[in-house]
This record gives C-alpha cells, sequence and structure tokens, in this order.
C-alpha cells in the first residue's frame, strides 16, 4: 500500500533499513508516525499504485517497460491491461524472451518510496500493521514510533524456482534461535518469514514457476486469492499486500513439471512472449545488449554483418533441423555477434591493423558460441557443425540477396574463368584484398557500392565487402569455393 505524496516541510527521515546499493532517503520524509500522519501520505495498495503510476506513463506516451524491444505491438498491451486491471501476472515463453527483464521492469512503476514501521521485517504499513511487532511496537509508541523509507528497487522479491525450494523459503518458519533465546514457540515473535511475506506491500516474482513442486504451489494459493499467509503451528494470518508475478516456459507444463490448475486459475493474466518476428528488431536487440571491449584495435561492424548475425538467429528458429520446443534464444544472436567482433579484433592484433571489421570468414568462429544455444533434433546428432554452417549459409544468402546489386555479373565470372582466383581468410590483412581487386577489377564495384563511404577510408571495411561479393557469387552458384576452416579460394567453376 502507497502513495508518495509527501510535503517538503516535514522532518529529515529515519535511517532506511535499503540494501547499500540503494539511495538514500530524502531528508524531507517524515521520520516518525506523528509526522507522517501530518503530511500528505495516503497508503494504497500495491495493485492500485502500478495501475496508477502506468496509467500515467501510458498518458505521457513513455515506454511501459524500457529497454524491451520488439513487443510494443504484442505484449506491451496485455501487460498494460494487466496492470490496469490489477492482476497478478504469467508470463509464458521460450528461454531467452526477456520475460525476467520484464517482471523486473515492473518495479520502476512502484512509487519511488515507502513508509514502513522501522524495524519491520515485513514493510508494515505505519497506518495499517500486520506483524505482531509492528502493532506492538506502535502501541507504546504511538505517534513517536519511529519510520524507514524503503525505496522502491528493495520492495521487489524474486526467486528462481527449484524442486527442492521449501513452503518454509517462500512463507516463514519457526526460528529456533529465537526459541532458544527464550521465547514460546507459540509466539508469534518467533517466526522466521519467508520470501513472499518480505515483499509486503511490493512485488513478488517467481521464475520457471512449474519446477515447484506442486504441494509448493499448493501453498501459494492463499496469497494469490485471500491474500494472507498462514504459518503452521501459529494461529496466525497475516493479511499481505502482494503483485505477484511469474514466468514459466510452455514446455514444462509437461516436461519438467506443470502450474497446478488452481494456482493457474487464480493468476488473472497470461501473457504469451516471443522471439524477435524480423532481423531488424534482432539488431537492435544485439546492438542494446552486446558487450563489447573499448581498448585496442576500433571495431566496425558493417550493417550487412549485422544482419547476417540476425538473420541466422532467425533460420535457426525456422530450422527442421533444430529442437524448436527449447527455443532459439536472442542470446545465441548477442553471443554470436560478441564472437565475430572478438575475431576480427584477434585477426587486427595479429596482423597489425588499427581497425578491425569483421567478414564473412570470421563466420566460422560463431560454431562455439552457437552449440551450446542450440538443440540438435535426435536424427541430426553427432552433426552439429554442418547444421551450424547450413544456418550461417542461408543467412548469408538471404542478406546477399538484399544487400548486394551486381549488374553485370558475367563479367565477374568471365574474369575468374580466365584463371584468376581469390584467397579469403581471418588471418588475411587488408592489402591482400586490395590486391585481389586489382587482380579481378570487376569486383570493384560491387565491393565499393556494399561498403559504402567507409571504402574510401578504410582498407578493412573494403575487404570485407569484398568477402561478401564472393561469398554470394558462391552460394548463388556463379563460383565455385574450396574451404580449409575460415580460409578459402574462390575459382571458376568451369
Amino acid at each position: 500500500m502507497t502513495e508518495h505524496s509527501v510535503a517538503s516541510s516535514v522532518a529529515p527521515a529515519a535511517t532506511s533499513p535499503a540494501s547499500p546499493s540503494s539511495p538514500a532517503a530524502p531528508p524531507s520524509l517524515a521520520r516518525t508516525l506523528g509526522e507522517l500522519r501530518a503530511s500528505s501520505w495516503r497508503s494504497v495498495r500495491v495493485a492500485d499504485e502500478l495501475r496508477r503510476n502506468a496509467a500515467r506513463r501510458i498518458a505521457s506516451g513513455q515506454p511501459l517497460v524500457p529497454g524491451v524491444l520488439g513487443f510494443d505491438e504484442t505484449v506491451v498491451p496485455q501487460l498494460e491491461n494487466a496492470l490496469l486491471a490489477g492482476h497478478d501476472i504469467i508470463l509464458l515463453g521460450e528461454r531467452g524472451q526477456a520475460k525476467t527483464r520484464l517482471i523486473r521492469s515492473l518495479a520502476t512503476l512502484l512509487d519511488e518510496w515507502l513508509p514502513i514501521v522501522a524495524g519491520s521485517e515485513i514493510n508494515d504499513d505505519p497506518f495499517s500493521p500486520v506483524s505482531r511487532f509492528a502493532r506492538l511496537r506502535i502501541a507504546e509508541e504511538g505517534d513517536a514510533t519511529p519510520i524507514a523509507w524503503v525505496h522502491r528497487s528493495d520492495r521487489y522479491g524474486e526467486k528462481l524456482a527449484t524442486p527442492d525450494t521449501s513452503i518454509a523459503d517462500l512463507i516463514g518458519e519457526v526460528d529456533p534461535i529465537k526459541v532458544a533465546e527464550g521465547r514460546y514457540l507459540s509466539d508469534e515473535l518467533t517466526l522466521h518469514y519467508g520470501l513472499v511475506p518480505r515483499a509486503n506491500r511490493g512485488i513478488f516474482a517467481i521464475n520457471e514457476l512449474p519446477d515447484l513442486a506442486e504441494r509448493i504451489q499448493v501453498g501459494l494459493l492463499n496469497v494469490l486469492e485471500e491474500r494472507d499467509v498462514q504459518i503452521r503451528g501459529h494461529r496466525i494470518r497475516l493479511p499481505l499486500d502482494v503483485v505477484l508475478v511469474a514466468t514459466a516456459n510452455p514446455e514444462d507444463y509437461t516436461n519438467r513439471g506443470r502450474i497446478i490448475t488452481p494456482l493457474k486459475d487464480r493468476f488473472g493474466a497470461q501473457i504469451r512472449t516471443h522471439y524477435p518476428r524480423d532481423v531488424a528488431t534482432e539488431v537492435a536487440v544485439v546492438r542494446a545488449e552486446a558487450a563489447l571491449p573499448d581498448d585496442g584495435p576500433s571495431v566496425t561492424v558493417p550493417g550487412y554483418m549485422d544482419e547476417i548475425v540476425g538473420e541466422i538467429s532467425q533460420q535457426a528458429r525456422r530450422s527442421p533441423h533444430l529442437n524448436q520446443r527449447s527455443g532459439v534464444s536472442v542470446r545465441l544472436s548477442i553471443a554470436n555477434y560478441e564472437t565475430l567482433v572478438a575475431n576480427a579484433r584477434r585477426r587486427a592484433l595479429r596482423v597489425g591493423e588499427p581497425e578491425a571489421v569483421p567478414r564473412v570468414s570470421d563466420l566460422a568462429s560463431l560454431l562455439s558460441s552457437t552449440q551450446g544455444k542450440v538443440e540438435v533434433e535426435a536424427l541430426e546428432e553427432g552433426k552439429e557443425a554442418e547444421v551450424v554452417a547450413a544456418l550461417v549459409g542461408a543467412a548469408v544468402l538471404a542478406v546477399f540477396r538484399r544487400r548486394v546489386v551486381l549488374d553485370d555479373v558475367s563479367g565477374i565470372v568471365s574474369e575468374f574463368e580466365g584463371g584468376k582466383v581469390v584467397h579469403t581468410g581471418d588471418d588475411l590483412a587488408s592489402s591482400d584484398y586490395l590486391a585481389a581487386l586489382r587482380e579481378v577489377p570487376a569486383l570493384e564495384a560491387p565491393a565499393r557500392a556494399l561498403a559504402g563511404a567507409e571504402a574510401h577510408e578504410s582498407p578493412a571495411a573494403l575487404a570485407a565487402a569484398v568477402e561478401l561479393v564472393l561469398e554470394g557469387l558462391h552460394l548463388t552458384k556463379r563460383l565455385n569455393k574450396d574451404a580449409t576452416g575460415p580460409r578459402a579460394l574462390y575459382r571458376s567453376r568451369r
């Protein structure tokens, strides 16, 4: 329950129990219960708080979930509806579909600061405390009860569901240390609260919900319906104010586990996520997420190489040779992009060039970053390298057809038919490609057109363009290619 609209004249805040990384509460916030009563702050339910702040963001045209791409027309409208309706939410989708990022971003819709009874383990509302500790403290100290302020970042709790997760982890249990200190077992103060009560007046997220044992899922029914928890051995009920969100993989309903029907029924909204549906979105995600070093040779990645990396993942999601039930995560694109850049930087370091520009020959290095992120169908086991090579070839061909315009293919082919050959490789210097252009001058026009303005200033950019033109001519059956790993020789088909 919260709404932050505090008068600027109230006294300095008490020390907040926030984590060390949380910002310090402004000194203008109330520090006692009496000062809080005199301020303009009023309690609201967390669902109403999320609804109000989501409505403001929607009305102002701001993104509901900043940094998540490709969901504007599909997932985001459903998420907006769920928040405006005040529903608990389950996100359903394969691995690597930004489900966790979506649920974590919901914390930005909470008010920045929340007052609690100082010392409370479950963020007790000063105006409506639920724990015995907070009730006793307010009864004893009245308006002098100290208030602490919790930042929105500390009002989000998350648990990765595992088969060994217990009710004690989620709800709570008797603390034997408190009993040893002299308290009676019947005393509510002997309780150690679990993760859900500690997320009171906030958001609690469960990742991979089907991995929870069914008997543990039963323990969440009261949280979702009656909004309370009951801890065994104690005749207490804690009326909690929690918005519950969860993620699940569709296959988990039948493979690793399932979400019990009564629990599914208690989620107000089930939202299906998806992978980027086009190369442009895939590339945008990669550019936003890839971690690239800022030391060593400068790196310039041509737009067509970005597209090839994105196209590989798009091809993989349609491939009959891969297990589509396990999904092909966007993490594949990110890892491939980082590996591609690393291989180009390695070449630049070895040959002493100041600029690293990825080429088609660098794509051979993506085998290591791809194999662990796709599952080959049983009939294709042992052929992972062949499957990956086919995906790369299909991606290069698709981008070549989109990007390269050849006005006179016969001119290039005829020069190769005259006995010319071109060597390429991920260890060759850019000067070797400039020499190849002198040998096969018909390649220069399409290569420069592909490289654009950078072709005049960057030999490395021109070398990368030459490789794509050559590989495209091979894939369209205009040239032959003799390949050994990342090195290749292009020659006439005759």
